[in-house]
């Protein structure tokens, strides 16, 4: 049986410069209204997962979803950077973030390098049972991300090459450890 995986990035939360990167952020009533109105063009499913983080349990909420939690679709441990914005890493530690963001390997902050990231979501993807079905999942940009690396099977420095907006669906086929990225 074919499993049909639909991970949806949560809405954006407030923006400023001084937003953490890590951006676990709760939503604000804009975000919120905007994940209400996409509810309707979400594709059916029969099971829904959700990450653990704000932004996304409170996208699953606005959805109407009823969504376990699943801690594989955490978002990018990012350790002593947590809470830090872009903006500040940028002035005091530019070539760390340098670092970070074009050597997938690199993790200056001492948590999850990107290789890392894409390897748990290639372990949870690949240890989904063929069976699973349709499976909707509210992940963050950065596991969406890393599920289209390893579909795609390219290497880890394009991760940072593929955008994904807020409330977008990335939809992944597959069965036995082979996945293709589906358009529509």
């Amino acid at each position: 049986m074919t499993i049909r995986l639909i991970l949806v990035t949560p809405a954006l939360g407030p923006v400023a410069p001084q937003v953490p990167i890590d951006g676990d952020v709760p939503l604000d009533a804009r975000a919120r209204q905007q994940a209400r109105d996409a509810r309707g063009v979400l594709p059916p499913a029969d099971r829904y997962l959700c990450a653990p983080s704000r932004r996304c349990t409170q996208t699953a909420e606005a959805f109407g979803l009823e969504a376990l939690t699943e801690p594989a679709l955490r978002d990018l441990e990012l350790d002593s950077w947590k809470g830090r914005s872009l903006d500040e890493l940028a002035a005091t530690e530019p070539e760390a973030l340098a670092a970070w963001t074009t050597d997938p390997t690199a993790a200056p902050h001492g948590g999850e390098a990107v290789t890392d990231l894409c390897r748990r979501v290639a372990d949870w993807l690949d240890g989904l049972p063929d069976d699973t079905g349709r499976l909707l999942a509210v992940a963050d940009q950065s596991v969406a991300r890393a599920a289209v690396v390893h579909a795609l099977m390219t290497p880890a420095q394009a991760f940072w090459r593929i955008d994904v907006p807020p409330l977008t669906c990335v939809q992944l086929t597959g069965r036995s450890g082979r996945w293709n990225l589906r358009m529509r």
